[in-house]
């Protein structure tokens, strides 16, 4: 595959199993002309933060070091996670993804990208076991994110579906389904250029079929979002997971073109 790059890719320093450098040189390995590193926004109540504290300046200096020690086997970016409810400082990033984990619920935060007994516990805790609400506050959630910050990705945009091959917390193929996460798509148009492809249930076993769903895909199209491929990459075996098949959704969808990012913006290559 040509113009190899992946763009949603965790190291140690947040939730991932590997250091920038390890994943820079399974990269170089694999064949790919550039990657980009998004690290978790910092959030106080994360567990991963609890656990770790705020690594974002180490991040930060470290993946820039690699930039310059690398810059003649392959091109390094640094890019930032986003979450909706972090509020963290977004300057000095060569691109930002937006993305939803937590919902706002009664002052708090709540976290839903979890284990499948853990999105019950929301579900049943949160709203009074509706499956079909818990989708709709996903949606509503994910509708927000320019209030928070000029984003160039949106971030697995139907996450809640993470654990739908398993379990059903909701009918995904119901038009009430449907109707909030079509919504979503409309409400970020023109506001957010780029939306994932994203592989990263099916490198972690949730999932046999990247995101987004195909009818999501389709849409996505039609209101004239641009399309990137990546692995949401937490071990860099995992580094292309799945690209072809995520390839051949972009084309059943009528996409003739991926993005990557280079060092003068997005730039559009053909599938």
């Amino acid at each position: 595959m040509k113009h190899l790059q992946n763009l949603h890719t965790h190291t140690s320093y947040c939730d991932g199993a590997d250091t920038p450098e390890e994943i820079v040189l399974a990269a170089i390995d694999k064949g790919f002309e550039s990657i980009g590193f998004s690290g978790h926004s910092y959030m106080s109540c994360s567990r991963m933060f609890l656990e770790k504290g705020d690594k974002t300046e180490e991040y930060k200096e470290n993946v820039k070091s690699l930039k310059e020690k690398y810059k003649d086997r392959i091109k390094i970016y640094l890019g930032l996670e986003v979450e909706v409810l972090s509020a963290p400082d977004m300057n000095g990033y060569d691109y930002l993804i937006g993305s939803a984990h937590y919902f706002s619920i009664n002052g708090g935060y709540v976290g839903f990208d979890r284990s499948a007994e853990e999105v019950k516990s929301v579900i049943d805790n949160y709203f009074n076991g509706n499956g079909m609400e818990y989708a709709k506050a996903y949606y509503k959630t994910l509708a927000e994110l320019p209030e928070y910050g000029n984003f160039d990705i949106i971030g697995h945009f139907d996450l809640i579906t993470k654990h739908s091959d398993n379990v059903m917390f909701f009918d995904e193929d119901s038009d009430e389904y449907k109707k909030a996460a079509l919504e979503a798509a409309h409400a970020l148009k023109g506001k957010i250029p780029f939306f994932e492809v994203n592989t990263g249930a099916i490198a972690r076993g949730y999932r046999k079929t990247p995101y987004p769903s195909m009818y999501i895909l389709k849409e996505l199209k039609n209101l004239g979002f641009g399309a990137v491929i990546s692995s949401d990459c937490h071990n860099k075996a995992m580094l292309d997971c799945n690209f072809n098949e995520a390839v051949e959704m972009l084309r059943e969808c009528g996409f003739k073109e991926k993005y990557i990012l280079t060092d003068s913006g997005f730039s559009a290559v053909a599938l």
